[in-house]
């Protein structure tokens, strides 16, 4: 499977507001029918609170 990239992240957070936590992510993720590897990815932060989609992508990309 293909790497992740910050299109699909974005995809997969449209709509969400912050600041929020790991769990809400991911419940916006699957709303946003996103792909398994992206939910597996949110799930998978050590991180568990986000002010914005710029920490999201830094927690995402920079592991």
């Amino acid at each position: 499977m293909a790497e992740l990239s910050p299109t699909d992240l974005q995809k997969a957070l449209k709509g969400m507001d912050y600041p929020t936590d790991k769990r809400h992510l991911v419940e916006r993720a699957r709303s946003n029918h996103a792909d398994e590897k992206v939910v597996r990815t949110l799930d998978g932060l050590k991180e568990d609170r986000f002010d914005g989609p710029n920490e999201v992508q830094k927690a995402v990309f920079n592991q």
